[in-house]
């Protein structure tokens, strides 16, 4: 008898698979997008193996297709990520995620002395890509950037 070398994940008849996330990075892409509260069906997978960059984590997720702001999320978080969407089981569009090159309301800023934290003014960020491929968020009120690694999300 032969083994099995592969698991069978039920294939999406409906909704959005991101692909390419970095395999650090997945939990993040799942907290900021609230896929945790979701009653979808969702398939994740860590440390997967893949040729272009070593190891990836993938989210499968069932019904939902994503709105630009949730996009810019997943842009700053997992820059390298591919969104592919999928109706009644086939691939309607595959897309590289893109970095904004800024963004509004949906980070805040790291700096607890700006404006954005002390009244009710919308954050407003410039999107820096560092030569490593790491995000840097600079605000336009107090111009402290925020590392990838700091973002907080609304």
């Amino acid at each position: 008898m032969e083994k099995r070398k592969e698991l069978i994940v039920s294939a999406l008849k409906n909704g959005t698979v991101i692909d390419h996330i970095p395999a650090d990075k997945v939990f993040q892409v799942i907290k900021i997008l609230d896929v945790e509260n979701s009653k979808n069906q969702i398939y994740f997978g860590i440390n997967l193996e893949s040729k272009k960059y070593g190891s990836k984590g993938i989210v499968k997720i069932s019904d939902k297709f994503f709105e630009d702001e949730e996009i810019n999320k997943i842009a700053l978080v997992a820059p390298t990520a591919t969104l592919i969407e999928i109706e009644d089981f086939e691939v309607i569009n595959k897309t590289n995620v893109k970095t904004p090159k800024s963004v509004e309301k949906i980070v805040k800023c790291f700096n607890p002395n700006c404006v954005t934290n002390k009244e009710e003014v919308p954050t407003r960020f410039k999107v820096l890509k560092e030569d490593d491929g790491s995000i840097k968020l600079a605000c336009r009120y107090c111009e402290k950037n925020t590392s990838q690694d700091n973002m907080i999300f609304f």
